[in-house]
């Protein structure tokens, strides 16, 4: 007879072996999510994010943000010496954990130098990470993904980014924004989802567009569809599940990264390229 032990077992002439145990807890530079946008040939692996309110292939970890997308180090140990200083702050609190995984309207604070950025969608899928002011890093927006009573007849809502907010305003409904203040962890607003409301995507082939919410059409047993309208006129529709609403009005409640999320045509982004490069070398 084999040993327990033995990650090897035979049965009928075949040898078979026996799964890992536990979480995983590396993750292939290949098998890494395409909008992180990692070269293939400078590693085996990627970092792979901690537990978090993001989940895994919806977040980009605070080490790709550091050392890929702001350049303020050159290698993974450097990005280890900057937050143990405790000098980069997620939603108001010191970070130092190099794979935390930061997600969409995270605001990350930079102590070192001043700075504020929030993460957004580009109209290609990928995080954009937008400079803001420091009056609007005092808050962040939360989809409301879920509300319900707790024991003692206690009303909460569940939001987005993991977040549990007893009491809410009894206006709350699923699929609502809230406007949360970073430092009390209150809803200062509520951002209604409601036809002529400003809407962001965030998922799917039209992922970071921005536009007013026109229809939604209701299919039971099936997906809702949402059909949106962007500024310059281009219709397009997506699952309900896909749609965060960043304003009650025209204006949105946050500042939005270049192009405003209007997505342009392949032939448009090279009129654009073209008329740059003119503009350029006239």
């Amino acid at each position: 007879a084999l040993p327990i032990s033995c990650s090897y077992l035979s049965r009928a002439g075949h040898t078979q072996a026996t799964m890992a145990r536990g979480p995983k807890k590396h993750l292939k530079r290949l098998a890494a999510p395409k909008h992180w946008m990692l070269d293939k040939l400078t590693g085996r692996h990627a970092p792979r994010p901690s537990q978090g309110p993001h989940k895994l292939r919806e977040c980009i970890p605070l080490v790709v943000v550091i050392r890929n997308r702001l350049k303020y180090a050159l290698t993974y140990h450097e990005v280890k010496m900057i937050l143990k200083e405790r000098l980069v702050t997620v939603d108001g609190k010191v970070r130092t954990d190099v794979t935390f995984p930061a997600g969409f309207m995270d605001v990350i604070s930079l102590a070192g130098t001043g700075e504020n950025f929030r993460l957004l969608f580009d109209t290609k899928g990928r995080y954009a990470i937008n400079p803001i002011s420091e009056e609007e890093a005092k808050f962040k927006l939360c989809k409301v993904r879920k509300l319900a009573t707790a024991i003692k007849g206690v009303p909460f809502i569940v939001t987005h980014d993991g977040r549990t907010i007893r009491y809410p305003d009894p206006s709350v409904r699923v699929d609502d924004t809230v406007k949360v203040d970073l430092e009390t962890g209150s809803i200062t607003d509520v951002l209604k989802f409601d036809i002529g409301a400003l809407v962001m995507i965030t998922g799917g082939r039209n992922q970071g567009r921005v536009g007013t919410l026109v229809h939604r059409d209701r299919n039971l047993g099936s997906f809702d569809i949402v059909h949106i309208k962007d500024t310059v006129g281009h219709e397009f529709a997506t699952r309900l599940s896909n749609v965060f609403v960043i304003s009650s009005g025209k204006k949105s409640a946050v500042s939005l990264p270049k192009g405003k999320g209007v997505k342009l045509t392949i032939s448009e982004e090279r009129d654009r390229r073209l008329a740059a490069k003119a503009g350029a070398s006239a």
